[in-house]
């Protein structure tokens, strides 16, 4: 099998349990075997990947002076505009040829959580334009429901509490990515990629890509496989945090993204990632006498913070200043 599945998961929102669980096997085997799928079937309308694409290729335009208002770097929470080679996502390979803007769940700067300094809790940093902060509220709100719908399907798999994930994504850390990928051209050199070699960090990552292609994902072989865009779907992929979670029954998959010759790439993931204080441990239907569960315990900010330190120079020298 060199191709990703393709899942349907129109009955999660139907109230047919049998066809419910069929959905749930699908996503479980989907998991177990490659660490990504796409979905199809879900409520995230046409027109609103629309509108967002077309709110990306214009911010993506506009000068760096102005983009730089809302410079990542200068954010204790990462929020905000991450210039091109801010990231360096495969450490053996130049930094990427991308350029992003983060956001998460907004959190004024007097709530409790930001003056009592939490990692990664503060307010959004939002370009001023006018219609962007809405459209983007809106569709991170939509994604974390649809991130919701998928754990549920998996917490069933799994063979745990039906609320189990919802109960630890209240007020999450979330984040809403959008990306700009320049065409290969303007590459620094043959060796920097759109998006070096890597796993996501968080529980699953939900991506909408345009038309460019790029994609790549690592099959259980080494072999790097593409993975199209195909209209109307996500590309849904596990992470590192559940990984941990599952003591690896769910494996996150090395990927990376090719940036296309001669066209501007843009995707959208977003990548669900629970409370900050959750803790990361085996679930209990995930070991046994002969399977121990693999990592220590950690919580959820205390790893992202490492993952983050390991990947952005500026978030290092913030830890070291």
């Amino acid at each position: 099998m060199d191709t990703l599945p393709i899942i349907d998961i129109t009955a999660l929102y139907q109230p047919d349990p049998g066809a419910r669980q069929a959905v749930a096997r699908q996503i479980d085997a989907a998991c177990r075997t490659w660490g990504f799928y796409y979905i199809k079937g879900h409520p995230i309308a046409p027109a609103r990947i629309a509108a967002l694409k077309a709110a990306a290729v214009d911010f993506f335009a506009r000068s760096a002076g102005e983009k730089l208002r809302i410079d990542i770097t200068q954010s204790q929470h990462h929020r905000g505009y991450g210039a091109i080679a801010t990231e360096q996502l495969d450490p053996s390979r130049p930094s990427d040829l991308k350029e992003t803007f983060d956001m998460g769940l907004h959190l004024a700067a007097d709530h409790p959580e930001v003056l009592a300094g939490k990692p990664l809790r503060g307010p959004n940093r939002h370009p001023d334009i006018p219609g962007w902060e809405a459209l983007l509220q809106q569709h991170y709100e939509d994604m974390h429901q649809l991130s919701l719908t998928l754990l549920q399907a998996m917490a069933e798999a799994l063979g745990i509490a039906p609320d189990f994930f919802e109960q630890r994504f209240d007020q999450p850390i979330s984040v809403l990515r959008m990306i700009h990928y320049p065409p290969r051209q303007a590459a620094s050199s043959a060796e920097q990629q759109g998006a070096g070699a890597h796993t996501d960090y968080g529980c699953i990552t939900l991506l909408y890509q345009d038309d460019a292609g790029g994609l790549q994902v690592q099959s259980r072989s080494g072999e790097w496989i593409d993975a199209p865009p195909i209209e109307g779907t996500y590309v849904v992929n596990i992470g590192d945090m559940m990984a941990r979670w599952s003591n690896d029954r769910y494996t996150s998959t090395p990927h990376r993204v090719i940036s296309p010759l001669g066209v501007d790439r843009y995707s959208m993931p977003f990548f669900a990632e629970p409370h900050p204080d959750t803790e990361i441990s085996c679930l209990p239907n995930c070991s046994g006498t002969d399977n121990p569960p693999r990592y220590p315990a950690v919580s959820c900010s205390a790893y992202m913070l490492s993952r983050f330190a390991e990947t952005y120079a500026y978030r290092r020298e913030q830890a070291a200043g």
